[in-house]
């Protein structure tokens, strides 16, 4: 499992940046972008033309959702974002005028870091903390394996040595929770089960959707008659006691003796699936394919495969959990600890494609 920050370095960079957030909503045609030497700023202005805030850098998250939300193709809009900023400008401001509607614009530390719906849910990473952490303390002998704040995620990942079990002789097992959210509209809240191996220290998140719950930032329309207003506390609906109580749930079943059972013998199957060994750079490449790991990836995800020398669906999972150890970016570690779980629950059909492979190499 990837490694990040100390849960203690976690919760302090929440609570700075429960303080250096703030959350508007704004009528498009009361926004403006302009080249700044070079780099895109985005304005709020009233109807007058003042500056309702100081003049905003924009996060990349943020202008992949304005490109979207105004439909600019996402490689011209980063071509001229790269290339000429102010023919970006001059299409982001003539279509911002076009259809004058309100968006939430999420910003922090001086910089737009979203621009979403207005009907988006706030559910912050300081009420997942305030809900999950003292679920997990109440948990005997559990502990923070890893745990990261990034751009757009916050994770927290658990494990319980309570519940341990052997795939094969050797191979040890741990059951843990995954706890994922976004602040900037890329996903919903994100409780798993997860199994957390001894032998490597690789980490597999069972995305699974009978075994988690995930609850979308999706919530009712925020009407107001002016064309600017901020965000306050009492806007927040991230305190319905309907969904508190279900992530609490989840949280503790996430540990559930018989669920992590039912994982554990979903692995040991996935052990006797034999992967045909005559063409594995081939079986790789069509695995990588059909599971969203890149190019780059698949060489990483081979090396792995061979340097453990299983070559078993089971083995092949594994790989993918120990190359996401390699990759930089936690946010895409942590997807490749899903896809682990998805590889070894393949189908019977995609598992024949695969061995086909090898048989033609043969």
């Amino acid at each position: 499992m990837k490694q990040g920050r100390t849960i203690q370095e976690v919760a302090r960079e929440i609570l700075r940046q429960k303080d250096a957030k703030q959350d508007y909503s704004v009528r498009t045609t009361n926004m403006r972008m302009e080249n700044s030497g070079g780099t895109p700023i985005l304005r709020l202005l009233n109807n007058e033309g003042i500056d309702r805030v100081e003049p905003l850098d924009i996060q990349e998250t943020a202008h992949r959702q304005l490109g979207a939300y105004l439909n600019i193709p996402q490689k011209y809009y980063e071509k001229m974002l790269a290339e000429n900023v102010d023919l970006l400008t001059e299409n982001v401001n003539s279509w911002l005028q076009k259809e004058p509607e309100f968006r939430l614009l999420r910003t922090m530390d001086g910089r737009a870091r979203a621009f979403l719906s207005n009907r988006y849910r706030r559910i912050d990473n300081l009420d997942i903390a305030n809900i999950t952490l003292p679920i997990i303390q109440e948990m005997p002998g559990a502990y923070f394996e890893s745990c990261q704040i990034t751009p757009d995620y916050l994770y927290i990942k658990v494990v319980n040595p309570r519940l341990t079990a052997e795939v094969v002789p050797g191979d040890v097992v741990q059951v843990g929770v995954s706890i994922s959210n976004s602040e900037t509209g890329l996903g919903a809240v994100n409780i798993q089960p997860l199994i957390y191996r001894l032998v490597c220290s690789n980490g597999m998140v069972v995305n699974d959707a009978k075994a988690g719950t995930r609850r979308t930032h999706i919530g009712r329309i925020n009407a107001r008659d002016e064309n600017f207003f901020l965000y306050s506390q009492e806007t927040r609906a991230a305190d319905d006691h309907a969904f508190v109580m279900k992530v609490r749930d989840t949280v503790r079943a996430a540990v559930d003796e018989a669920r992590f059972a039912q994982v554990v013998d979903k692995m040991r199957e996935s052990t006797q699936l034999h992967l045909n060994t005559a063409d594995l750079p081939g079986v790789v490449k069509l695995a990588s394919t059909s599971f969203g790991i890149t190019e780059a990836e698949s060489g990483g995800v081979l090396q792995h495969l061979i340097e453990g020398a299983d070559y078993t669906v089971y083995g092949l999972a594994n790989a993918v959990t120990r190359y996401s150890q390699d990759v930089e970016s936690y946010d895409r570690a942590s997807k490749l600890e899903e896809i682990g779980y998805s590889v070894m629950t393949m189908s019977p059909q995609l598992l024949r494609r695969l061995n086909e492979v090898g048989s033609m190499a043969a």
